[in-house]
């Protein structure tokens, strides 16, 4: 019995567990990742909302840190803590550095490992 090529076309049932299973691997990644990155960009924009505030240069570092910890309170940021800013004031220039990670379980005893590292600097110096 000869078979034609051209009558032998699709997936068999192994190789279409093993497409869906990569393919939800992927999605809950998304899912577990995506989170993350939203709440970094909370950060991002209290940082750049902190910048442009006129008043940053004449406050003091558990000023800055406060004003900051209420931005994240405000916006459901529980990724970054009081100790992940550091504040560096010389004069008139102030640096603000919030540099933290976020371990995110997958599955199992899988996780995933994301850094930050965002930095601010206001005036002269900077």
């Amino acid at each position: 019995m000869r078979f034609s090529p051209k009558r032998e076309k699709g997936l068999t049932f192994i190789s279409l567990i093993f497409i869906l299973a990569v393919i939800g691997f992927f999605a809950l990644l998304i899912l577990k990742i995506a989170p993350i990155y939203m709440d970094h960009s909370k950060v991002v924009s209290a940082l750049k909302a902190l910048e442009a505030s006129p008043e940053l240069p004449t406050q003091s570092a558990d000023q800055i840190k406060t004003s900051l910890a209420k931005r994240f309170s405000m916006n459901y940021v529980n990724a970054i803590t009081y100790d992940d800013i550091k504040i560096t004031k010389r004069g008139s220039y102030v640096k603000v550095q919030a540099q933290y990670e976020v371990v995110e379980k997958i599955m199992g005893n899988a996780s995933v490992l994301v850094q930050f590292d965002d930095v601010i600097e206001v005036g002269e110096g900077s």
